[in-house]
C-alpha cells in the first residue's frame, strides 16, 4: 500500500483507520472520503456519497490510489429500522467500490462482521467455513458481501481481502448505531455517572475487540503475502468474548463504588442472541500471522485512563 483510499472515514472505525494510515504511510497518501467532512479532520479530504459511482471512481483516479478501502456501511441496529434503505446502501456502496477497484486495478479491503452468521450456526468457537444464515438485513449484507468481494477475486483477479469483526471497543469514536455499542457506552457511563443500564442482558455473550488491535488487523491483513491467503476474505478475528456482567466486574477493579443494572432492548437482544459467543480464528493466525494484545483487563485498564483524561480536558 503507497496510495490509500478511504470511503465511510469518519465513522466509528474509519475515523481512527485514517489517523493510523497517515501515521504509518504518511498524511499526503492517504485520502479521506465521507458524505460529510467533521469540523476536526485534518489532511486530504474529499466530500463522497458512495452511492455516486462516477464520483468514487474520479476520486481514486485523481489520487491515483492503489488501495481502497470501503469502510462506509449502516450498522446493524441502524439498519433494521430501515432494512430497504440499508441494502441500497451497503451493498450499491459496495458494488461502486469493487468496481472501482476493478476499473484502476486496486488492493480493496472492506470489513464483514460477526452479525454475518445467525442463529442456525454453532454458538461457541465458530468455524471459519459454517453455516451462515443471518436473521437480520445487516447480516445478510454482510453475507452477500463477502460473497461478492469473493466472486470480485475469482472472476476479475481483484485483490479483495477482509475480516469479520467482532464488537469494536474504542475510546475515541463513538459507536453509530450497532448492537455491541453497549461495550463502550458502559465506560463512558462508568466514569461520568458511576453506574450503567445495559441493555443487552445479563449472560449474552458476544465477542469483542479493542480497537488497536482491529486497525492493526486490517494493516497486517494488506501487508500480508497474498500467495498465503486461502480465504482472502472474511477472516475471523477475535480478542476476547464477554457478556456484561463481566466488563463490569472489569471495571469495578478501577472503579470500585461502579453499579450496573438491566434494562433489555428486545430488538438488540435479539442480534445479539443470533451471534455466536465466541470465533474460531485459526485460519487468521495460520494465512497471515493474525494476533490481538489486549484481553479484557488490559483494555479496561486503557479505557479508564484514557477516557478519563478525554472527558476531563473536554470538561476544562
Amino acid at each position: 500500500m503507497k496510495k490509500i483510499m478511504i470511503t465511510g472515514a469518519c465513522g466509528q472505525i474509519g475515523s481512527e483507520l485514517v489517523e493510523k494510515l497517515r501515521r504509518d504511510y504518511g498524511t499526503d497518501n492517504v485520502l479521506a472520503t465521507d458524505i460529510r467532512k467533521p469540523a476536526e479532520m485534518t489532511g486530504p479530504f474529499e466530500i463522497l456519497d458512495v452511492m455516486d459511482a462516477e464520483k468514487m471512481m474520479q476520486l481514486a483516479q485523481d489520487f491515483e490510489a492503489d488501495t481502497l478501502m470501503h469502510m462506509a456501511a449502516l450498522l446493524s441496529a441502524t439498519a433494521e429500522n430501515n432494512p430497504v434503505f440499508a441494502w441500497n446502501l451497503n451493498m450499491g456502496g459496495l458494488m461502486n467500490a469493487l468496481e472501482t477497484a476493478r476499473k484502476l486495478n486496486l488492493q480493496f479491503f472492506t470489513p464483514s462482521s460477526i452479525g454475518a452468521f445467525g442463529p442456525s450456526t454453532e454458538k461457541e468457537n465458530t468455524a471459519q467455513d459454517t453455516l451462515q444464515r443471518p436473521t437480520t438485513m445487516y447480516g445478510v449484507n454482510k453475507v452477500a458481501g463477502e460473497l461478492l468481494c469473493d466472486y470480485y477475486y475469482t472472476k476479475f483477479g481483484v485483490d479483495t481481502r477482509g475480516v469479520r469483526f467482532p464488537g469494536l471497543i474504542s475510546n475515541v469514536t463513538l459507536p453509530g448505531g450497532g448492537t455491541t455499542d453497549y461495550a463502550v457506552e458502559i465506560y463512558y457511563k462508568a466514569i461520568t455517572e458511576g453506574h450503567y443500564t445495559s441493555y443487552i442482558a445479563e449472560g449474552t455473550y458476544m465477542d469483542m475487540m479493542y480497537m488497536p488491535d482491529a486497525l492493526d488487523a486490517i494493516v497486517d491483513l494488506m501487508e500480508a503475502d497474498g500467495d498465503r491467503l486461502v480465504h482472502r476474505n472474511a477472516f475471523n478475528i477475535t480478542a476476547m468474548s464477554f457478556e456484561p456482567s463481566q466488563i463490569a466486574a472489569a471495571i469495578k477493579k478501577y472503579i470500585p463504588s461502579f453499579e450496573m443494572n438491566y434494562e433489555v432492548d428486545p430488538a438488540r437482544q435479539e442480534i445479539a442472541d443470533s451471534w455466536p459467543d465466541s470465533l474460531d480464528c485459526s485460519a487468521a493466525k495460520e494465512e497471515w500471522d493474525f494476533k490481538a494484545n489486549y484481553d479484557l483487563d488490559r483494555m479496561t485498564k486503557d479505557m479508564i485512563e484514557k477516557l478519563t483524561l478525554k472527558l476531563k480536558n473536554q470538561a476544562s
